[in-house]
């Protein structure tokens, strides 16, 4: 079986501010664009937000049961926060490395049990570099932004 191929955005206006996302899911041939938004955010939760609704899309179509999924994200915060920084956060209770809460905890539990969940393999990739599919991501992003503008 094909890998399921994820791209993920998201961003604001102002930080915070209004502030999309947008998703590409590409499985079988077909590449699913989804987005959404919010009037008052940040750019972390917007980024949390298009990785939980893209591992969501792929966890809730049973077709994909059981599929390797590749995520590739433009956010070095949440690529390296799933991959490295959140073994450490759970160990200590949710504190960072300089004892502060982790901050938007309750997004990264949702995260991390749609990750832990399926085989993930997260790659980041550069923004605005004209890579077709983050760039369609920043599009589908800049358009719900526009909306609460």
């Amino acid at each position: 079986m094909e890998d399921i191929v994820v791209y993920t955005d998201g961003g604001c206006h102002g930080n915070p501010g209004p502030g999309g996302w947008g998703i590409v899911v590409i499985a079988d041939g077909v590449a699913k664009q989804l987005s959404g938004g919010e009037k008052f955010t940040t750019n972390n939760k917007m980024e949390l937000t298009a990785a939980i609704a893209a591992l969501s899309v792929i966890k809730n179509t049973p077709s994909f049961a059981g599929r390797k999924v590749v995520v590739n994200i433009d956010s070095q915060y949440v690529k390296n926060g799933i991959t490295t920084w959140i073994h450490s956060w759970k160990k200590k209770g949710w504190i960072t490395a300089d004892k502060k809460p982790v901050k938007n905890q309750e997004l990264w539990i949702q995260l991390d049990n749609l990750n832990s969940s399926m085989e993930v393999t997260w790659n980041w990739v550069k923004g605005h570099a004209g890579v077709e599919y983050n760039e369609i991501c920043d599009q589908l992003c800049q358009s719900e932004i526009a909306k609460y503008e």
